[in-house]
């Protein structure tokens, strides 16, 4: 049974104080998952500076770490958030046991979270504070020696590769402190799996997962910083695709040596710079999707470098020149589908084949939509949007509808991806969090 504001109990059903019961204590109270989900932040707060024993200091860490949110959040929201801190605190058994509490007029908790980084919490918590020490901007997945990892890339100009199992991070960053590294991505290249980067020092580089070292030498664009990249196959050849301001720049993978000319996304108004990326493919052939910062949306067939069909207009269609920030595709019925977002809050779904706007915009978030990817859950094909107001958002795109409560996280969403196991990797702050479904 849960705590309860009209009855005294703790979570195993005993009750906590009353007549001929002894009085349940301070760190009895803030070590049980039903009292810290269920009662009111005000209740919790005034204990919090009374834990004594190890336990529930660890607790009352745990609930500080995101106090801010506790007051205005409802419980099954606290009770996200709570099993979120826990796994920052390096607790997973504490984690476990909040999600797994009930609530009151909700459903079960669907999402439990199976690790989460550190690098920003309280430094007496005794955790080793490893991880980001800025915002993660881009995550990617990959398979190496049938292991799942995680790549992220950040502010802090390293690329980091963690173990999707344990949360430990693999080796040491492959690029240290410098550039901010905006981008990365993963490809399997002569049986080699590589993770590709691309940052503000305008170059490209290749890492061999397996090793940790660099392969061969940085590809280099035109000078200006890299915005997005995407790696993809043609022909049979591994190709990587990076952005930079009104290009979009094509190397080969195994050579490293530049693919054609750039393709030009600039427009009259001087807009058009490539912020986001991805690739897929229709009709037999690869094709590469951008999002610009003049609210379209383009297609590109990747062998030749040629747009596909005209404009895809985002924002613009609702009077408004804003940027697109994120873009994912995915297949539908047979269609491909790409789901574009930015600074209008707005999800947008498009059907890459046939050029057009698939219904009306989806509309939930509170702020700037800064990721999106796909993912297939109990049959049914999802978008998943990360935002700056802190919230992870599922739709699903048959019928164009959001999936259940949004997932909240204590700062904002700037990068997101989908493992092959179903693993869901968030990078909020300077942190990352690995979550499944339950």
């Amino acid at each position: 049974m849960a705590w309860s504001a009209r009855v005294p109990i703790m979570s195993d059903g005993m009750p906590y104080g009353g007549p001929g019961v002894e009085p349940v204590t301070v760190d009895e109270r803030l070590t049980d998952p039903g009292f810290l989900v269920g009662a009111a932040a005000e209740e919790v707060g005034g204990l919090l500076d009374r834990a004594s024993g190890s336990r529930a200091l660890s607790a009352a860490a745990v609930y500080r770490a995101s106090a801010h949110l506790h007051s205005d959040a409802t419980a099954d929201v606290r009770r996200q958030l709570l099993a979120l801190d826990a796994a920052r605190f390096g607790d997973r058994d504490l984690s476990a046991r909040i999600i797994a509490t009930p609530v009151a007029g909700a459903p079960a908790a669907r999402w439990r979270v199976d690790w989460a980084t550190g690098s920003q919490i309280d430094h007496r918590s005794g955790r080793a504070m490893t991880g980001h020490a800025d915002s993660v901007r881009s995550v990617a997945t990959a398979v190496v020696d049938g292991c799942t990892l995680a790549v992220t890339s950040g502010d802090d100009g390293t690329v980091r590769v963690w173990d999707m199992v344990t949360g430990e991070q693999v080796g040491e960053p492959l690029i240290g402190p410098g550039s901010r590294v905006r981008a990365v991505a993963t490809a399997v290249v002569d049986g080699r799996t590589l993770a590709v980067s691309g940052g503000d020092d305008g170059t490209v580089r290749r890492w061999d997962l397996a090793a940790g070292q660099q392969v061969g030498d940085a590809l280099m664009g035109y000078g200006e910083g890299l915005l997005a990249v995407t790696t993809t196959v043609v022909d049979g050849r591994p190709l990587v695709l990076g952005s930079t301001t009104y290009r979009v720049w094509v190397w080969d993978l195994v050579t490293g040596e530049q693919v054609g000319e750039p393709w030009w996304t600039e427009r009259d108004d001087g807009n058009g710079w490539v912020w986001s990326m991805t690739t897929a493919v229709l009709d037999g052939r690869p094709v590469a999707v951008t999002g610009s910062d003049d609210g379209t949306v383009r297609v590109w067939d990747v062998a030749t470098g040629e747009q596909v069909g005209e404009l895809l207009f985002g924002a613009e269609l609702d009077g408004c020149e804003l940027g697109e920030s994120g873009v994912a595709t995915a297949v539908v019925d047979g269609r491909t589908l790409a789901v574009s977002s930015g600074d209008d809050w707005a999800v947008r779904v498009w059907d890459v084949g046939a050029g057009e706007r698939v219904g009306e915009p989806l509309t939930g978030h509170g702020a700037r939509v800064w990721a999106g990817a796909a993912m297939v859950m109990d049959g049914r094909t999802l978008a998943v949007t990360g935002s700056e107001d802190g919230t992870v958002r599922l739709w699903d795109l048959a019928v164009r509808e959001q999936v259940g409560s949004p997932l909240v996280f204590p700062s904002p969403v700037r990068a997101l991806a989908v493992a092959p196991g179903g693993q869901l990797v968030v990078g909020f702050g300077s942190e990352v969090a690995a979550l499944s479904w339950r």
